[in-house]
């Protein structure tokens, strides 16, 4: 469904679909009543074969093909970096899946960053709450809440911002992006009462970042941040830990936010949600989210080519 809508609304792209050939094939013809279109078949829609290593059925993990889903995902990053590829949309994964097959995996976002030899990434998710774009993006990702505080660091909340702001100008066409900050600690800490982070850290990474030309306002308590008030203005927040900031997010666009990896030197976009195994083959899953992460991969892509372009001339 998400490649019958890529291929309607962009016909100009081509999109390639990496996978095994058959179980593509199989699992459209499997769904099809439910498909509007038979997006294989499009001219802008192409099969780049990588074969599985067991075969597959809906719904069911199996081991055996863990090492396949890394080599689906290495085929997608070499291409995006040769330049063969504008953009990667990724589709969710069983982290389980590959960690049982012999090889230690965390995540995405993480892989990314170690294929591409990035040593800071930042993990965003981006949706629209009404007519609001709304996007969050995390200082630290998938860590136990006891060690948080311990990885805010001045210089890591510095590159954080710096890197915000340059994708946000780069991919996302925007001259001067507004970010506004969470603290860490319940009322931003309240003078130190609560906490010194936000003192020690947080708002001297602040004021760097605002010395080198980053729009960064805060840190602002976070069970108030999330209003009218303050996301009219802003263009992303920065929330401190992972249940912080996509719980709020994820309330108000789920099923149709997207997850996009900033400071990586190729373009990554993905869906918000898991693998929901209990709807595989049943074509009763929601596209809606892996729509957006498409658009969104198309519309930076975009914004990519015309900033480098402006460079060279």
């Amino acid at each position: 469904m998400a490649l019958a809508h890529a291929a309607t609304r962009w016909p100009q792209a081509q999109f390639i679909a990496l996978g095994d050939r058959a179980l593509l094939a199989g699992r459209a013809a499997q769904i099809s009543a439910h498909w509007p279109a038979a997006p294989l078949q499009s001219s802008c829609v192409t099969v780049s074969h990588i074969p599985l290593a067991a075969p597959s059925q809906p719904g069911k993990l199996d081991a055996a093909n863990g090492r396949y889903v890394l080599a689906v995902l290495d085929r997608a990053i070499d291409g995006a970096l040769a330049g063969e590829f504008d953009a990667i949309v990724t589709a969710p994964l069983q982290k389980s899946t590959i960690n049982e097959a012999g090889t230690p995996f965390t995540g995405h976002t993480e892989y990314l960053a170690q294929r591409t030899h990035t040593p800071r990434v930042v993990m965003m998710l981006a949706g629209t709450r009404g007519e609001h774009p709304l996007r969050v993006a995390l200082a630290t990702t998938h860590l136990p809440l006891k060690d948080v505080s311990a990885a805010l660091t001045l210089d890591g909340l510095i590159d954080t911002l710096r890197i915000i702001h340059h994708d946000l100008r780069h991919h996302f066409g925007m001259a001067q992006p507004r970010i506004v900050v969470t603290g860490l600690n319940p009322h931003a800490g309240e003078n130190g009462y609560l906490g010194r982070e936000e003192i020690d850290v947080i708002a001297p990474a602040l004021a760097a970042a605002v010395a080198q030309g980053i729009d960064a306002r805060g840190p602002y308590p976070a069970d108030t941040l999330f209003q009218p008030r303050y996301l009219n203005d802003a263009d992303c927040v920065l929330a401190m830990f992972h249940d912080q900031g996509l719980p709020v997010l994820k309330y108000a666009t789920f099923g149709q936010g997207i997850n996009v990896t900033l400071g990586l030197p190729i373009v990554r976009t993905s869906v918000d949600h898991g693998t929901a195994l209990d709807l595989a083959g049943t074509g009763r899953a929601d596209a809606g989210s892996l729509m957006a992460a498409i658009d969104t991969a198309v519309s930076m892509a975009a914004h990519r080519r015309t900033m480098r372009d402006s460079r060279i001339a």
